[in-house]
């Protein structure tokens, strides 16, 4: 059987069955947000880029950049009950300081507090996460095992 590693980009989600793996690189600020089902071992993966669509320029929004919009939508293409589903999440790094900062620069913080917010909304239990910080991660998430991997940048690698 040949395992493939499906690839997630920034605002952009995905799902994948055994034996392949799905992937997102370049979570700095963004949040990888990991929906999985161990009955069915579907899992969906939601590269979110930013907390709430009301920040949007125009009509025309990409559900998955945000993370209002990202968890509804990734659980429409996963396409099983909220109720099956377990998280894990990843990422929200404050990658930069200024001084004097405003509320509205930590979008780190902010997408974990609006992730957890959507999956509260579905009453989707994060199992566990890997989030803040002051560095990017890559993360991989193998749905046979439940694992996901967790690259951090000048940090080393774990698995939760």
């Amino acid at each position: 059987m040949i395992k493939n590693i499906i690839k997630v980009g920034i605002a952009d989600a995905g799902t994948v069955s055994p034996p392949d793996t799905i992937r997102t690189s370049g979570l700095g600020s963004c949040v990888g947000v990991v929906l999985y089902d161990s009955r069915s071992q579907k899992a969906g993966l939601l590269h979110v880029m930013l907390p709430d669509s009301s920040l949007a320029r125009s009509g025309d929004i990409n559900p998955a950049k945000f993370a209002d919009t990202g968890i509804p939508h990734l659980i429409d293409q996963l396409n099983l009950p909220p109720s099956r589903l377990k998280a894990k999440i990843a990422g929200g790094a404050q990658m930069f300081q200024f001084a004097g900062q405003k509320d509205t620069m930590r979008i780190g913080p902010r997408n974990v507090d609006a992730v957890k917010e959507a999956l509260s909304q579905y009453k989707i239990k994060i199992v566990s996460e890997d989030t803040g910080g002051s560095s990017g991660r890559t993360i991989e998430f193998d749905p046979v095992s439940a694992s996901l991997h967790i690259r951090t940048v000048n940090v080393g690698e774990k698995v939760i």
